[in-house]
């Protein structure tokens, strides 16, 4: 899919330089760029929406998980 984008001029000589040091094509730059905000946007999304969803769940850790855990650890003599 071609497309037609306006950089401002020092991000378009910022991305020429960077795709030049790591060997990529200009189109490659951009298209591994996208991608990598594409995940980020997805993953804070995703974040998001577990924070929505637990936001109204208390934090507190069961009590008898609390006494299971320190039943099982080892006894330490000082």
């Amino acid at each position: 899919m071609k497309t037609v984008i306006s950089l401002p001029d020092q991000v378009f000589a910022e991305a020429e330089s960077l795709a030049r040091e790591l060997g990529f094509s200009r189109n490659q730059l951009y298209a591994e760029a996208i991608k990598s905000y594409l995940q980020q946007h997805k993953r804070q999304k995703i974040m998001d929406d577990l924070n929505k969803i637990y936001a109204g769940e208390p934090s507190l850790i069961d009590p008898l998980m609390v006494k299971m855990q320190t039943l099982s650890l080892p006894v330490e003599e000082w």
